[in-house]
C-alpha cells in the first residue's frame, strides 16, 4: 500500500458556506474526505450530504462515457457511442442551426450543479464558445435574483456584513434561513454570540430544525416577510429608538418612508402576515433596546411576487437603528458583492459578433414552446437539472420532447433532465477537476486541486468545450486557455479586496481571505447607490416601474382569495437535509435517509380532508401533481402545505414539486416563484411507494 497524499480543495456545491476540504488519496484513489481543520469557516467540519461525496462518486449509475439516445425522448435509452462521435454530431447540429436559425437559436443553459469559476455557475463553461456562435445569452435567476435586486436598489449592494461578526451580535433574527440544513457552519457563530447572551430568534412559516433551537419562533404567512419588518419598524419608531443620526447623514427618502411605516401598525401588520400583534410588538421592542442587531435573510424569503421588495424592507430595519455601522449588525444575504473576480475577463463578451437576446433560466417552458424568433432549436444544459429543478414540470417537458430540439447534457448522473437528451456527456466531479471557489456566505477564496484521476472517459467542462471548439475548427485562442490561466484572468481584476490574492498562494494553502478590512464594516458610512446612501427612496426603482418607496408588495397566488377557494394550501418547498438542489437525489442512502416525498400538514388541515399520518395524498392544482406521504404536524402554522425541493421526479412518482409551481416572476430581478403556489390535498387510496 502506497503512501496516503492530502489533496486540498472546495466543495462545489450551491451553499453559502463554500467548505474547503481534505481529500487523501493513496494507490490513486480517494479513500477519504473531510473539512478542512484550517479553514476558519469550515474549521473541520462537512454536511451529511458532502459527508458521503466520494460514495456518491463510485456509485453504479455515474456516467462514464458518451450517450447518444436510441428511445423516444424522456424514455432514457441510450448507447454508449465515442467523443469523436459525440463531439462530431454536437458540432455538425450547433453549426447546421447557426447556419439556418442563427446562433440566438442556440441557448446553453447553466446551472447550479457547481458553481465554480471554471466548471460551474460563476464562470459559465463554454461561454466563449458559445459566444463566439452568436448563442443567447442565459440569464441564471433561478436562486437569489428578486432578492440581489431588491437589496442593489436600497443598498446599492447585495453584499452584507461578514457572516463570521455573528459572534459579535446581541439579537440574531434568522429570517427565512435554516441554517442547520442550509449552512451549518454558520450556526458555531451563532452559539458565540449566545455563549455572550445573545437572543436568537427564528422567522419562518414552518418550525424547521433551526427554528426549534432557536429562542423564540415567528410563523408568518408565506410571502408576507415585508409587511412584518414594516411593522416591526413602526414599533421602533413609536419608541423613539431610530437612529436619527444615522438616518440623517448616511439615508434617503426619511420622511417619506416614515409616513409608509406609520400605515403598517402592529395590528396591520399581524392581520396580512398572522404574527400576533403582540409578537410583533414585543420583537420590535427587543430590537429598539439591542445593539447590534444582526439579520441574517438568505434566498427562499424572496422567491414570490414580492420577494424583491421583502428584502428592502429588510435591509432597511438596520438603517433606522444604524446598526450598519456596528460590527454585527445589520442584514447578511450574501457575501457575493464582495467578490469582486473580473467575471468579464472569464465570460469575454467581446467574442459576441453583435447583440444577442437573454433567456431566462426558469422561464424553460416559455422557452422551448412559446419563443419563435427564433425558436430555440439546440439546448446544451451544462450542471443542471431543470425537469426537477426548474417550476412547470410538465411543460419544461413538453418543450424537451419537441423532436425538432437538439438537446445535449453534461452530466455525472442519469437525471430527470438527461433523459431528453440526444447527446449526454461524461462530467468529471469535483475532486476530479481544477477549480476556483467562492463562498457566498462568508469572505474566502478556495482552490480545488484535482485529487484523482477522472474515471472513465469523463472530462471536466472546460476540457470538454476545448475539445468541441477544435471539432468545429474555430481559431479564437481565448477558447482553448487553461485552466490555470482562467483562474489568473478572473483573480486579476485589481480591485483592492484581491490584493495578494494570487492562484500561488491559494494552490499553496488552498483558501485565501479577501483583502478586507478587520472589522468590515462596508455601510459604515457609505453605500454604492448613486445617492451614496441607503436608499428608503430610490429612483432607480421608479424607473424600472418599481414603487420607488420601500413598502409590501404581496405575494401572488397566496394572497389571491378567489384562487384560495379552489387551491386552499399555500405551497412552500423548502431545501431538503439530505439532498442539495437535485444533486444526491439518486443517492440510495440519502434517499433512505430523507424518507421520500412528503408534504407537512398542521392538524386542521389534515383532519379536514380526512387525511391521516402517513397516508398517502396527492397534491395538486391546474399546473399538474405530485403525490406524497402525509406528515401531520403543528410545525407548519394553518393553510400551509411544506414540502422539500430535491426529490428526482423519475424516483419519485413521476413528479415533484415543481409540478404545481408557475414560471412567473417575482417583482424584481425576473426571480422565480418557487414558494408562490396555491394547492390543495387529497387522500389516496394506493401507497405512494
Amino acid at each position: 500500500m502506497g503512501a496516503e497524499l492530502k489533496v486540498l480543495g472546495s466543495c462545489p456545491l450551491d451553499c453559502p458556506d463554500g467548505c474547503s476540504w481534505v481529500v487523501t488519496v493513496q494507490d490513486g484513489r480517494a479513500v477519504k474526505l473531510r473539512g478542512n481543520p484550517d479553514h476558519p469557516y469550515t474549521r473541520g467540519a462537512l454536511c451529511t450530504k458532502v459527508n458521503r461525496w466520494l460514495e456518491h462518486a463510485e456509485q453504479d449509475d455515474r456516467i462514464l462515457h458518451p450517450l447518444r439516445r436510441v428511445g423516444a425522448k424522456g424514455e432514457g435509452r441510450f448507447e454508449r457511442i465515442g467523443w469523436d462521435e459525440a463531439l462530431g454530431e454536437i458540432a455538425e447540429r450547433l453549426a447546421a442551426v447557426a447556419a439556418e436559425h442563427g446562433g440566438e437559436a442556440i441557448w446553453p443553459y447553466w446551472g447550479t450543479g457547481t458553481l465554480g469559476y471554471l466548471q460551474g455557475q460563476e464562470g459559465f463553461p463554454g461561454r466563449r464558445l458559445f459566444n463566439v456562435l452568436g448563442a443567447s445569452q442565459h440569464y441564471a435567476n433561478i436562486c437569489s435574483a428578486a432578492g440581489t435586486t431588491g437589496l442593489g436598489l436600497t443598498m446599492g449592494s447585495a453584499g452584507g456584513f461578514d457572516p463570521e461578526d455573528l459572534a459579535h451580535s446581541g439579537l440574531i433574527i434568522l429570517w427565512g434561513t435554516n441554517p442547520l440544513t442550509s449552512g451549518h457552519h454558520l450556526w458555531k457563530f451563532v452559539q458565540a454570540a449566545r455563549g455572550k447572551g445573545a437572543h436568537v430568534v427564528a422567522v419562518d412559516p414552518v418550525a424547521t430544525r433551526t427554528a426549534r433551537q432557536a429562542d423564540e419562533h415567528l410563523a408568518p404567512v408565506p410571502g408576507t416577510d415585508a409587511a412584518l419588518a414594516l411593522g416591526l419598524m413602526n414599533v421602533i419608531v413609536g419608541l423613539g429608538a431610530h437612529d436619527e443620526d444615522y438616518i440623517a447623514r448616511y439615508t434617503l427618502g426619511w420622511e417619506e418612508f416614515r409616513e409608509r411605516i406609520a400605515a403598517f401598525p402592529p395590528e396591520r401588520a399581524a392581520a396580512i402576515t398572522g404574527v400576533p400583534a403582540e409578537r410583533i410588538v414585543a420583537l420590535g421592542e427587543r430590537i429598539a433596546r439591542t445593539r447590534p442587531t444582526a439579520i441574517r435573510a438568505t434566498q427562499g424569503l424572496q422567491r414570490h411576487a414580492g420577494g424583491g421588495m421583502a428584502l428592502r424592507a429588510i435591509a432597511c430595519i438596520p438603517g433606522l437603528t444604524g446598526d450598519w455601522r456596528r460590527r454585527g449588525g445589520g442584514v447578511s444575504y450574501s457575501t457575493s458583492g464582495h467578490i469582486k473576480l473580473d467575471r468579464r475577463a472569464l465570460y469575454r463578451p467581446d467574442l459576441l459578433p453583435g447583440p444577442v437576446r437573454t433567456l431566462t433560466m426558469t422561464r424553460l417552458g416559455e422557452g422551448l414552446l412559446d419563443i419563435d424568433d427564433p425558436p430555440v432549436q439546440a439546448l446544451f444544459v451544462i450542471a443542471a437539472n431543470p425537469v426537477a429543478s426548474t417550476p412547470h414540470q410538465n411543460k419544461i417537458r413538453r418543450g424537451l420532447s419537441r423532436d425538432d430540439l437538439f438537446t445535449v447534457v453534461v452530466e455525472q448522473f442519469p437525471t430527470d433532465t438527461t433523459d431528453y437528451a440526444d447527446i449526454v456527456l461524461p462530467s468529471t466531479m469535483q475532486h476530479e477537476h481544477a477549480d476556483l471557489h467562492d463562498g457566498y456566505g462568508h469572505l474566502y477564496l478556495s482552490w480545488n486541486e484535482p485529487a484523482v484521476e477522472p474515471p472513465g472517459e469523463c472530462l471536466s467542462a472546460t476540457e470538454t468545450f476545448r475539445r468541441l471548439a477544435h471539432r468545429m475548427g474555430m481559431t479564437e485562442p481565448a477558447l482553448y486557455d487553461s485552466d490555470e490561466r482562467l483562474a489568473e484572468q478572473a483573480l486579476a481584476s485589481g480591485h483592492p479586496y484581491l490584493e495578494g490574492v494570487t492562484l500561488d498562494r491559494l494552490r499553496k494553502n488552498g483558501f485565501v481571505r479577501l483583502s478586507v478590512p478587520d472589522p468590515f464594516l462596508p455601510y459604515a458610512e457609505s453605500f454604492p447607490t448613486p445617492s451614496g446612501r441607503l436608499e428608503f427612496r430610490s429612483e432607480r426603482a421608479r424607473l424600472a416601474g418599481s414603487d420607488p418607496l420601500v413598502g409590501y408588495t404581496p405575494p401572488a397566488e397566496v394572497a389571491d382569495k378567489v384562487r384560495a377557494r379552489e387551491y386552499p394550501l399555500a405551497l412552500i418547498s423548502a431545501a431538503s437535509h439530505e439532498f442539495l438542489n437535485t444533486v444526491f437525489g439518486s443517492n440510495d442512502e440519502l434517499r433512505r435517509r430523507s424518507g421520500g416525498l412528503s408534504v407537512r400538514l398542521h392538524p386542521d388541515d389534515a383532519a379536514s380532508r380526512g387525511v391521516e399520518d402517513g397516508a398517502a395524498v396527492r397534491v395538486f392544482n391546474d399546473r399538474g401533481s405530485f403525490e406524497a406521504v402525509a406528515e401531520v404536524t403543528d410545525a407548519v402554522r394553518p393553510g400551509v402545505a411544506a414540502t422539500t425541493k430535491g426529490h428526482w421526479a423519475k424516483l419519485s412518482g413521476g413528479a415533484n414539486a415543481n409540478a404545481v409551481v408557475d414560471e412567473r416572476d417575482a417583482d424584481l430581478g425576473e426571480g422565480p416563484v418557487f414558494h408562490d403556489a396555491r394547492v390543495q390535498v387529497e387522500g389516496l387510496r394506493q401507497p405512494v411507494r
